[in-house]
């Protein structure tokens, strides 16, 4: 696809979907529900889409981890093994994917990503306040960064909510705290799978740039208002963002066989 030809009204259109894609991944994850659909729609090949999307999606975790870092509510100094982990989990689980298929998430994942959603729904306790962690060091690195990002590079849809989830109930950490961590790590598996899709051109560097740039702006949008509004606000983000990534997920691998079951 060439950068030349799109017209001006698809780029505004990618860039406003990327901007409230990020806002809404900044705070629940989740973005790529919008994101993969419009990049679908503009014409690009699955392969385009995967990448051009990590390369946005790069841009927002970026963004909202560099506030965090900066309003110091993520010390890197601390997290050095969880990103290192993340890292090389991430690169194992792109290069797996190349050799598996992913059919077997596909059917798992909704039922995992409901049970997420109604945990927090049912527990308005949960990340409320910090508690004693569970797993620290390269147990919990293992676990929270490696499994994580072994799964974020190898399938990917929820990843935010898995790593927020790990800080929460493995780290103790409280929700806004967990939120702001999930997205240094969730931008050290994005920008990992980025490079092998960039070894294998992929890549649409000129709506990615545009998404990019939207993205940047609608994460630091929503990392803002993780830190003022906290608990109140992910809470519920995460609920619905749950539900919905399910619903989706079951609509792609039900949908056809139930339209064709009732004869539409």
């Amino acid at each position: 696809m060439d950068w030349f030809v799109v017209t001006p009204g698809l780029v505004a259109v990618l860039f406003v979907v990327a901007v409230l894609a990020a806002f809404i991944d900044s705070i629940a994850g989740g973005g790529g529900l919008l994101t993969v659909p419009a990049l679908l729609a503009a014409g690009l090949s699955p392969a385009q889409v995967l990448a051009t999307n990590k390369l946005q999606s790069v841009g927002g975790s970026f963004s909202a981890s560099l506030y965090f870092v900066r309003r110091k509510a993520v010390d890197l100094r601390c997290q050095w093994l969880n990103i290192l982990l993340t890292f090389v989990g991430a690169v194992a689980g792109t290069l797996t994917i190349q050799h598996l298929k992913a059919d077997i998430l596909r059917q798992v994942l909704p039922l995992l990503l409901i049970g997420i959603g109604l945990w927090f729904l049912f527990m308005p306790k949960l990340g409320e306040f910090d508690k004693v962690a569970r797993l620290e060091g390269l147990a919990y690195a293992c676990i929270g960064g490696g499994c994580v990002g072994f799964y974020d590079g190898f399938f990917g849809p929820g990843a935010g909510s898995f790593y927020a989830l790990g800080f929460v109930t493995l780290a103790g950490f409280n929700l806004a705290k967990a939120t702001a961590h999930a997205k240094v790590l969730n931008f050290t598996s994005n920008f990992a799978s980025l490079l092998f899709f960039m070894v294998g051109g992929k890549v649409v560097w000129g709506l990615g740039a545009v998404m990019l740039i939207g993205a940047v702006c609608g994460a630091r949008l929503g990392a803002r208002l993780v830190l003022s509004r906290g608990q109140k606000l992910i809470r519920p983000m995460v609920v619905i963002v749950s539900m919905v990534m399910s619903a989706k997920l079951l609509w792609d691998s039900h949908g056809a066989a139930l339209l064709q079951s009732i004869g539409l």
